[in-house]
C-alpha cells in the first residue's frame, strides 16, 4: 500500500491551510476593529463653532477611555451627545457608529463651579479666565449665571459668537452620562496632524 500524496490530496491541503490563514486574519481584523472602536471613536468636524482650534474638514480621534477612570477637566475639548438627542448604545461605539449630532466643545465649569458670562469674559468662581485660543472677543451675554451640579460639565466653543453651547437653554449643563470622550489629537488631513493637548487655567484653583 503506497502513502505517498497525490497532487489532487497536496492541493485539497494546501486550499485548506489557505482557508484557515484567510479565517485567521478574519478574526483577528474583526477583534482588532472592535477593539480599537470601544476605546477611541473617530470624527469629521463640521461647523465653525470651534475655530481657531479646529477646521471644518478635520478629522480627529475621541478617546473613550480616558473618562473610565478619570472625570473631565477644566480646559480638556470632549465630545458629546446633547441632551435633545439619545446617547448611542455600546454595539453602536463598538461598530463605529459616530452620532450625528454629536457636538465638541471645550469643558469650562465642572461639578462645584460657578459660571458667569459678563461683559464678553468668562468667570469661573469669580476668577475671569484667560483664554489666548478664542478667535476674536466675545459678545456681551447678559451676565448670566450657573451653578455646576455634580454630574454635570459647562461646554463653550472656542469660537464663542458663534457657537451653540451651555450659554443656550436648549444645550445647557450637560450631564456627564452624555459625554461620548476626550479629544485626543487631529489625525486627516495628514499635514494638520497634531495632538490635543488640555489648556490649563493657573489663575484657578485646581480641582480638589
Amino acid at each position: 500500500m503506497s502513502t505517498d500524496e497525490t497532487p489532487s490530496s497536496r492541493g485539497r491541503a494546501n486550499w485548506r491551510m489557505l482557508l484557515i490563514e484567510v479565517v485567521e486574519t478574519a478574526v483577528m481584523a474583526a477583534v482588532i476593529f472592535f477593539a480599537v472602536n470601544l476605546v477611541s471613536a473617530r470624527f469629521r468636524i463640521d461647523g465653525a463653532s470651534m475655530l481657531d482650534t479646529f477646521r471644518a474638514g478635520e478629522y480627529i480621534v475621541v478617546s473613550r477611555f480616558s473618562y473610565w477612570y478619570a472625570d473631565p477637566q477644566r480646559g480638556e475639548i470632549v465630545v458629546f451627545v446633547p441632551p435633545s438627542s439619545t446617547p448611542g448604545s455600546m454595539l453602536d461605539g463598538v461598530l463605529g457608529r459616530a452620532g450625528e449630532t454629536d457636538f465638541i466643545k471645550r469643558v469650562i465649569g465642572v461639578p462645584g463651579d460657578t459660571v458667569q458670562v459678563r461683559d464678553g469674559q468668562v468667570f469661573v468662581n469669580g476668577t475671569p479666565l484667560v483664554e489666548p485660543y478664542l478667535p476674536e472677543p466675545m459678545l456681551d451675554f447678559g451676565g448670566r449665571v450657573w451653578d455646576v451640579a455634580a454630574g454635570q460639565l459647562f461646554v463653550l466653543g472656542d469660537n464663542r459668537n458663534y457657537s451653540k453651547d451651555s450659554r443656550d437653554p436648549e444645550v445647557g449643563l450637560i450631564p456627564r452620562a452624555q459625554i461620548v470622550g476626550k479629544v485626543w489629537a487631529v489625525y486627516f488631513p495628514i499635514d494638520r496632524w497634531r495632538r490635543v493637548l488640555q489648556s490649563v487655567y493657573p489663575e484657578l484653583v485646581p480641582v480638589p
